[in-house]
């Protein structure tokens, strides 16, 4: 898909490009040691992602100055009364490049959850940031955005500005945890890496809001891009469907196709070969209704942000209603196949999604203020964006009122119902 005329071509060489024209004399960035009395914006702080993060970064460090950045100055001030000191509300036009540069004036870093993220034309917030040297970190969960994103990752290492994108939950912590499978795999293995699936299940929108809503409405309109052996290919969305056991706490789902940007970073950073993912949420009647909305609106209306806004509008008091009902759980898998016929797992299951995309959030954000981040523009799974060292206390921050997190297991330590495992993409 092209958002703007252009199309973004990010391939392996501009991973190798970037790693090596980063300055590695002052190797990691070290902003203020121990991040004591860092200034932080959360950007999209009014809204349930933002606020979810400003709350766990308070919670995880109270000393860090939390400025919530957005439009709605009651929304802000409410957020801000929640905080209690050492926060403070910013107006923010996230369009208008002068506003967010006066914004991110005296600001450490930016965490930027003001999406939804496709259909964006352009990366206003990290150009912003390269411009004041701001350290920088996105929630995006779109592959165009992330990659453009990417592309500026030589003008952020030029800038000595360290930012991650896809920094969330999923994206995000399930980059890591597929890092860190393989990393394992080569480690104690014979055999090398063949075949990465991502699983991802929310029940409901998982109470974070009509921005998910209309994320998932808008990835609807976009082709599935998946590799097998090696191979770029394109599949319907929200098609294909498997029945996968998450585990304790939220056992066996049906999860579909959908186009996420960890599909191809993982693919060019790591090397897999097969990667995919897919994505099922709940009561089962919404899969039924995300399905028939693929089969039955032209993908133009459905790459429309506006037409898809009047959708959000529509769907959004019954979805809160079903919400009530259905609950917020949210659980990734990420499965790892190897040729010598080893399969691995890890498993990351949270009652509430609208808590555990907070703490996901902050993990990053703490770790790219603790000096685990280069200059340039990163994703989750690369060494430059999170250091191999920091990747433990990551994974322990955002795991934290987890119903089940285990990394590096076989199937059948972790399944419900333990059986073969799936030999589909």
């Amino acid at each position: 898909m092209a958002l703007s005329g252009r199309s973004f071509s990010v391939g392996a060489s501009c991973f190798r490009a970037c790693a090596e024209e980063s300055p590695r004399t002052s190797a990691r960035v070290q902003l203020l040691e121990p991040t004591k009395d860092a200034r932080v914006m959360v950007l999209g702080g009014t809204g349930r992602v933002g606020g979810s993060t400003a709350a766990a970064l308070s919670k995880l460090r109270p000393d860090l100055r939390l400025v919530i950045g957005g439009r709605n100055r009651e929304k802000g001030y409410a957020v801000v009364n929640k905080l209690g000191k050492n926060s403070e509300f910013a107006e923010v036009n996230v369009e208008d490049m002068k506003s967010l540069e006066s914004a991110l004036d005296g600001v450490d870093m930016v965490v930027h959850t003001a999406g939804p993220f496709q259909q964006a034309k352009s990366c206003n917030v990290l150009e912003a940031a390269i411009s004041t040297k701001t350290a920088y970190l996105d929630v995006c969960d779109d592959t165009e955005y992330a990659f453009r994103a990417k592309s500026l990752c030589n003008k952020a290492a030029e800038a000595n500005v360290a930012a991650i994108t896809t920094a969330g939950i999923y994206p995000g912590v399930s980059n890591v945890m597929a890092s860190e499978l393989v990393r394992a795999a080569k480690t104690e293995g014979k055999g090398m890496p063949e075949k990465l699936r991502f699983y991802y299940y929310t029940a409901g929108t998982g109470g974070a809001g009509p921005t998910i809503l209309a994320t998932s409405f808008l990835l609807l309109g976009e082709d599935v891009v998946a590799y097998n052996k090696g191979e770029k290919i394109k599949l319907q969305p929200y098609s294909a469907g498997l029945n996968i056991d998450f585990g304790k706490g939220i056992g066996k789902r049906d999860v579909y196709l959908l186009n996420l940007p960890e599909v191809r970073s993982i693919h060019e950073i790591l090397g897999i070969p097969s990667v995919s993912a897919r994505f099922g949420t709940a009561p089962f009647f919404w899969n039924w209704g995300m399905s028939a909305m693929t089969n039955l609106l032209p993908r133009e209306y459905l790459r429309d942000r506006s037409k898809v806004q009047q959708l959000v509008q529509l769907f959004d008091p019954i979805v809160r209603a079903i919400d009530g009902i259905a609950g917020e759980r949210v659980s990734i898998r990420v499965d790892l196949e190897c040729s010598d016929g080893r399969h691995t797992l890890a498993i990351f299951s949270h009652r509430r999604l609208s808590v555990s995309v907070g703490f996901s959030t902050a993990a990053f954000a703490l770790a790219v203020l603790e000096g685990s981040t280069q200059p340039g523009v990163w994703f989750p799974e690369e060494p430059e964006g999170i250091a191999l060292e920091a990747r433990e206390v990551l994974l322990e921050r955002a795991a934290q009122g987890t119903i089940n997190f285990v990394m590096n297991k076989p199937p059948w330590m972790v399944e419900t119902e333990p059986k073969e495992a799936a030999t589909q993409l």
